[in-house]
């Protein structure tokens, strides 16, 4: 676990290209309730805005001039009125901005998630699990709370500050130019804070992403940090990165703690100043004193939406920078699409690939320089019958796995192509080559639920009785039976309550509910406990029966049962026939096979 001590490396979180375009594009489908909050957020302004400007008239009108009390009457009702409608369309206002933001983040969660899951496995790969939890936790959190707490001030602030600055030039445009010189250095502070923000903030979400992995892996691999003793180094671990999370915490509050005292000396000097300008104006018969007193009254509003931006403004920033992360994810593009014109898939065909080559993380083998000394396979050419058993043999590394893997479509090739009946897998619907062709994995991965639960996710919408059907099929029917709860047995998380080999017992079931063509078994057997080899031994004999079956062997014995054993060693094929073909020709397999039988000599 000392490799553990490792600071995580992170890259600088920017913005997609187009992020605006993006997001404005995912708003569309609220247009509707934007416009309308629109609509209560004009009236709202209108309501704050016109207070000030009634207090002007009721000082010119009502008591400078023509001394009227009907007159300050009249505009203190008015100003009660407008008081009380400003308290309704503000509460409206929230009920409408925090509504749909909820409904924006509601579905932006639904589109992350569905978006991760149509990424071919190449993706999980390259991104760590901790950072895609972040995306979908932390991340959209700190959303929730912009839109739970500061969405509807965020944007009657903005609308204030505007409005504001609107009135108070068609009130008199020598005192607005005066307010524009003393925002200035309220405007420089704001841009300052802007840039150094968007980085501290965008390594904050980083920072989390790099916590959540630490402990989200320290909790996976649980059993071993206790078998191994390394608890004290699992923890020193977690303190390195829950520290760097502090540091970049505490970095965003000292530049906000430099900031804000700035906002807060900008509004008193501006005040101070347009009062003293104000008077000068007065004096000089420039403007009049329920003018001077409404820029006071507006002045105030300006600033207190000023301070309502500059208390959000951690926070929008924060969000800023979420929201960014978020949407750079979605701006990853699945590599597996499906084709504008599929073509359709037969029932039954042979399954060939032709001249393929692959790497791992590669583009194209044209374009990447250097991309050979890296290739896992190159120009194999395989092709398997209808209801013919093809065992996959060879050296660890040497591209079985791959093979497989490729056959079923959970990677694409870089060069030729892999056909199921003449059609290229590329040229079908993804949902119908997952129908003719199942991969069944070396560990049964199990959801939380049942055991009859997970046997049916072996179709979309197949109903208890069809999964039943296929647990019956198989000859599984006592060992579900046996089972403390029957086929209502809890299997836990990751199917913790089950041994692993029955794990793959409910794998095989939910296989065989799929009714493919073509059953790829990437050394599904090789961890299999004695207790259950005969039952899953049966069960896949039944499950393949009439079926393509290609199986990634580790103990040669299956490679004996097949009907041809192909060898795969250094990305190539370096030989292929059948058990018995091979075993007199004393190649790789025969001294691979004998290697293998004197172990099981040796065992016994």
């Amino acid at each position: 676990m000392s490799a553990g001590r490792r600071r995580p490396t992170r890259s600088r979180v920017e913005a997609p290209p187009g992020f605006l375009r993006m997001v404005l594009a995912s708003l569309r489908p609220y247009r509707r309730r934007i416009f309308l909050a629109v609509l209560v957020l004009l009236a709202t302004l209108a309501s704050s805005l016109a207070g000030p400007a009634l207090v002007g008239y009721a000082i010119n009108h009502g008591l400078v001039h023509h001394h009227s009390m009907r007159v300050v009457d009249i505009a203190g009702a008015l100003y009660v009125a407008l008081a009380a409608s400003y308290f309704v369309l503000t509460r409206v206002q929230t009920l409408m901005v925090s509504g749909t933001g909820e409904q924006y983040l509601n579905d932006l969660r639904k589109r992350v998630f569905s978006h991760l899951l149509v990424q071919p496995l190449g993706f999980f790969e390259s991104e760590s699990s901790g950072q895609l939890l972040s995306r979908m936790t932390a991340d959209i959190d700190v959303l929730e709370s912009l839109v739970q707490s500061g969405l509807s001030s965020f944007v009657t602030s903005i609308g204030l500050f505007t409005a504001v600055m609107v009135v108070l030039f068609v009130m008199s445009p020598l005192l607005w130019l005066v307010v524009v010189v003393s925002l200035v250095p309220a405007v420089m502070a704001a841009a300052r804070y802007r840039k150094r923000a968007i980085k501290a903030y965008g390594d904050v979400r980083e920072l989390i992403g790099d916590a959540l992995e630490t402990l989200d892996e320290s909790l996976a691999g649980v059993r071993v940090v206790q078998a191994f003793r390394q608890e004290e180094a699992t923890i020193e671990r977690f303190k390195e990165v829950n520290g760097a999370q502090l540091d970049g915490e505490l970095k965003t509050v000292r530049l906000s703690s430099r900031f804000f005292p700035k906002i807060e000396w900008s509004g008193v000097m501006s005040m101070a100043v347009v009062l003293i300008a104000g008077a000068l104006m007065v004096n000089a018969h420039l403007t009049s004193v329920g003018t001077v007193a409404a820029f006071v009254l507006y002045l105030a509003n300006l600033f207190n939406a000023i301070a309502g931006l500059s208390q959000l403004f951690d926070l929008l920033q924060s969000s800023g920078a979420a929201l960014a992360t978020v949407y750079r994810l979605l701006s990853v593009d699945p590599a597996m699409v499906d084709p504008v014109q599929p073509s359709p898939l037969p029932e039954r065909g042979p399954l060939e690939l032709d001249s393929v080559a692959f790497a791992y993380g590669g583009g194209s083998s044209e374009d990447d320089e250097g991309l050979d000394e890296r290739l896992v396979l190159e120009r194999v050419h395989l092709r398997v019958e209808a209801g013919e058993r093809l065992a996959l043999v060879g050296p660890t590394g040497g591209g079985k796995s791959t093979i497989a893997k490729l056959a079923g479509r959970l990677y694409d090739p870089l060069s030729g192509a892999v056909r199921f009946g003449g059609v290229d897998l590329r040229k079908a619907l993804l949902s119908h080559v997952r129908e003719r062709i199942v991969v069944l994995p070396q560990e049964g991965f199990l959801f939380r639920g049942t055991v009859l639960d997970n046997v049916a996710l072996g179709r979309p919408g197949a109903t208890p009785e069809e999964a039943r059907a296929a647990i019956r099929k198989l000859g599984l029917e006592e060992w579900v039976a046996s089972l403390p709860q029957g086929e209502d047995t809890d299997v836990g998380e990751r199917g913790s309550h089950l041994s692993a080999g029955e794990r793959q017992l409910v794998s095989l079931a939910r296989a065989a509910l799929t009714e493919p063509a073509v059953l790829i078994m990437d050394e599904a057997t090789s961890s299999i406990d004695p207790g259950t080899e005969r039952q899953a031994e049966a069960a896949l004999e039944r499950l393949a029966a009439g079926r393509t079956l290609i199986v990634v062997a580790h103990r040669l014995n299956a490679a004996e049962r097949a009907d041809r054993v192909a060898v795969v060693r250094d990305g190539e094929l370096a030989e292929v026939g059948s058990h018995q073909e091979l075993i007199e020709a004393g190649g790789h397999y025969a001294r691979l096979f004998e290697a293998w039988s004197e172990g099981v000599l040796a065992d016994n």
